[in-house]
């Protein structure tokens, strides 16, 4: 028959044999590989959305490989000052005999707005001297080498109000290695004529024969350690929110394709592995973007100077046990939240269920979290201890407990989100628009917002404890609004004949509306030389203003005292004028005596009344006719100087009329508060961190906006289609936002402010709110997210077009 199948002669072939399954670790690999080549060979979307992708872990593994590196920059900072610290072996006192190696130098420091140039006068005594890490040999005499960014300030037209202090003309420039950061004001100059005031005794001259003193290193604070460790938690907790919220973008698109490969045949657990693996793919892509966003904004740590600190690119590297964790730990976050984002939605071989209804939300275990991390840190809390012993264990308990609230009040917004839009009805069109958007999805919306939750909250919890604790670090000056706004203070020249000659030449300067002269020393008694008081010498209309007297003539000595001070002498006593002090110890020498006595009808007057200059010691107040301030030996000389307002740099001005008077002084600009080094160091380095945070909070949110914005451009258009006016789809995607936004913030608040009275229970400080700054955090918070969906308004209009329904 033409029409029948043909005869197939011999044996028959073999059944195709499909491949054994393989073991878990195989499926997982098999999977996790198809995944990630679907995220990079997997058309333009799947390039897209792992770009994007990459772009968010990149800016968070960037500044984790910042934090990294936050080590080596302290240790290259150290390093560096080490390596010239010197001992401050006194000339005139031979303990180093002059040689071959020996060096005298006179260490020369000013301020120049604000910031410290700190300068070295140098003169070789012998050949082969030994010098500052930097330079090469001492600089001819009359001139100087200085630092690349003093370079560019001398070359400046600002020069003229520096030259002056620094009388030298530059021969060259410092190298890196004797720098302690790139924008430091450092100069070395060679000046043959210190030698000559070794003869005067002069005990500012010092001789070395070395440069490299390690110095020991005094161990932190307890307090000033918890506010590290707080600190560190705060600022990089944020930066793992938004790595999580990072590798999460673009879920509706991947659960499409998942679909698709549920209807070939694949199971459940496949298309879950093989989305982790798709979230693997970008977290790794992130890792190389991250480095390299590293690697070129480390060259702009000599260029940028973020709260007075810069520094070097060469000391930014991140530890290695530190980078080891950023480098596993990103990827394995990658895989562990896809993995456990895909148990809330059902991928069916005919699509993903996750536009219906979800299922509600549950309060009890997201109240978990926060609870448990109130017991680990009430414990430490209640302790009663004003002064904490924090050791390792408690560093990793409060670090714990810490991230524990933190992470459950972002475990809480979801909830609290679905709880508020479920009971919302009516409104204006766009207001309906967004509240149904977020009652099918919440959860995208509030993750967008969970980073800024962290970071708002830890903002106003660090803000809230350095404000408590600002006052163990603090001295508290006295001066007020009617103050004067500058000191001079320093040791008057030996061979001045008058120590407030130098009132004269300040009140010449311009802008310089009053001057405060006085001459001043702590004296002891010569019955008992245990037994010290202070002495402050000032013509008769200055000590009417400093002690309120109105009886002041010339001749006229008072003792001051406050209601609730002792006096240490007494009308009559007689006091040392001569005293002398080991260079090397600080030891009081036997030298001879020269005593004056304290006239026996000196009046006592109080200083509880408002001078207006701030704190002054209680003691004797004379005029010179009664003693003359030339007789005190290293006699002090200081000047508060009233100024007038709006005159610039009248700082500068009087730092170089202080030169005519001698260079042993220093101007200072008078502050109500002086706060500890090592506090203000710490504080100004938090504050530079949560700049950078804060910057990375903007770029990932605006990715995440575009991101969104892309997946809801088929809905987008539906509506565009229907004559849906674009201001009322513009108008929903921001009230989508207000709502989350506004309820983190809230949550942001409240656990923040719990969060730092807590901190301050545990060093037994009292919680002290500073409502504007708090306020100013949070609307720096939500000016952030206002800011990133404003950049993503130009993406959401080219969105909004007809022509978005076309699809493949």
């Amino acid at each position: 028959d033409r029409g029948a199948a043909p005869v197939v002669r011999g044996p028959l072939p073999d059944a195709p044999r499909f491949p054994e399954p393989p073991g878990t670790a195989g499926r997982w690999a098999r999977d996790l590989w198809m995944g990630m080549r679907f995220a990079l060979v997997g058309g333009r979307e799947g390039m897209l959305r792992t770009s994007l992708t990459a772009l968010g872990v990149g800016f968070g593994v960037a500044v984790l490989l910042l934090a990294a590196a936050v080590p080596n920059l302290i240790s290259g900072r150290e390093d560096r000052n080490h390596s010239r610290a010197h001992e401050y072996t006194s000339a005139s006192e031979g303990e180093i005999a002059p040689g071959e190696r020996t060096v005298l130098l006179v260490p020369r420091s000013t301020q120049f707005r604000g910031e410290w140039v700190t300068g070295t006068v140098l003169h070789a005594e012998g050949g082969d001297p030994a010098l500052p890490p930097g330079i090469t040999e001492v600089p001819a005499p009359g001139t100087m080498v200085v630092s690349p960014a003093l370079r560019d300030l001398l070359d400046s037209p600002d020069a003229p109000l520096l030259t002056p202090r620094i009388p030298y003309e530059p021969s060259g420039v410092i190298a890196d290695e004797g720098l302690s950061e790139p924008n430091e004001l450092l100069w070395y100059a060679g000046d043959p004529g210190i030698a000559e005031r070794i003869d005067d005794e002069d005990d500012t001259v010092y001789r070395v024969d070395a440069f490299g003193v390690a110095s020991e290193s005094q161990p932190l604070h307890p307090v000033l350690l918890l506010l590290l460790v707080v600190g560190c938690v705060v600022l990089l907790l944020p930066v793992g929110a938004f790595i999580a919220t990072a590798v999460r973008l673009g879920g509706e698109r991947r659960d499409r394709r998942l679909a698709a490969l549920r209807l070939l045949g694949t199971d459940i657990r496949a298309t879950h592995r093989i989305a982790a693996g798709e979230a693997l793919a970008g977290a790794l892509v992130g890792l190389l973007v991250g480095a390299v966003v590293f690697l070129l904004g480390r060259n702009l740590l000599a260029e940028l100077r973020v709260f007075g600190f810069s520094a070097f690119p060469g000391d930014a590297v991140p530890a290695p046990s530190i980078a080891l964790v950023v480098v596993i730990g990103v990827p394995v976050a990658a895989v562990v939240v896809t993995l456990q984002a895909m148990r809330r939605i059902a991928v069916e071989p005919l699509g993903v269920v996750r536009t219906s209804t979800p299922r509600r939300r549950r309060l009890w275990w997201r109240l978990l979290p926060p609870i448990a991390g109130l017991a680990l840190l009430l414990p430490l809390a209640l302790s009663g201890s004003e002064e904490p012993q924090i050791g390792t264990a408690q560093v990793w308990q409060i670090a714990v407990g810490i991230v524990l609230l933190l992470v459950g009040a972002t475990a809480v917004l979801p909830w609290l989100v679905e709880a508020l839009t479920g009971r919302v009805r009516g409104g204006p069109v766009p207001f309906q628009l967004a509240m149904r958007r977020l009652q099918l999805d919440s959860g995208s919306a509030s993750r967008a917002v969970s980073g800024v939750t962290i970071a708002v909250a830890g903002a106003i919890a660090l803000q809230t404890f350095l404000t408590g604790i600002a006052g163990q670090f603090a001295l508290e000056t006295g001066a007020s609004e009617g103050s004067p706004s500058l000191v001079v203070s320093g040791g008057a020249p030996r061979d001045a004949a008058n120590p407030l000659e130098g009132t004269e030449r300040l009140e010449e300067v311009p802008g310089v509306t009053g001057v405060l002269g006085y001459a001043s020393q702590q004296l002891p008694r010569a019955d008992d030389p245990e037994i010290w008081t202070g002495v402050t010498v000032a013509e008769c209309e200055v000590l009417v203003q400093l002690l309120g007297t109105q009886d002041c003539v010339d001749g006229a000595v008072y003792l001051a005292n406050r209601e609730d001070g002792h006096l240490s002498v007494a009308p009559g006593d007689s006091l040392n004028l001569s005293v002398e002090y080991d260079a090397l110890s600080g030891d009081l020498l036997d030298t001879e005596v020269e005593l004056w006595t304290i006239p026996a009808d000196a009046p006592v007057v109080s200083m509880d009344g408002e001078n207006g200059i701030g704190y002054l010691t209680t003691g004797v107040f004379t005029t010179p006719a009664a003693l003359d301030p030339g007789r005190i030996s290293h006699v002090t000389f200081e000047a508060q100087l009233y100024t007038e307002p709006g005159v610039p740099d009248i700082a500068e001005h009087v730092r170089n009329a202080v030169l005519d008077v001698g260079s042993r002084f220093h101007v200072f600009e008078s502050s109500p508060t002086l706060y500890n080094d090592e506090f203000d160091n710490i504080r100004r380095a938090l504050y530079a961190g949560a700049v950078i945070v804060m910057i990375l909070i903007g770029g990932s949110m605006a990715i995440s906006t575009l991101e969104q914005m892309r997946e809801r451009r088929r809905l987008l258009s539906v509506l565009v289609a229907f004559g849906t006016p674009r201001s009322t789809l513009a108008a929903s995607v921001l009230w989508q936002t207000a709502l989350p936004v506004g309820l983190g913030l809230l949550i942001a608040m409240v656990g923040g402010v719990g969060l730092g009275a807590i901190l301050l229970t545990m060093v037994g400080g009292s919680a002290v709110f500073d409502i504007p700054s708090l306020l100013v955090m949070t609307a720096a918070g939500a000016g952030v997210i206002l800011g990133a969906t404003l950049i993503g308004m130009p993406s959401l209009y080219r969105m909004m077009r007809p022509q978005g329904l076309r699809t493949e």
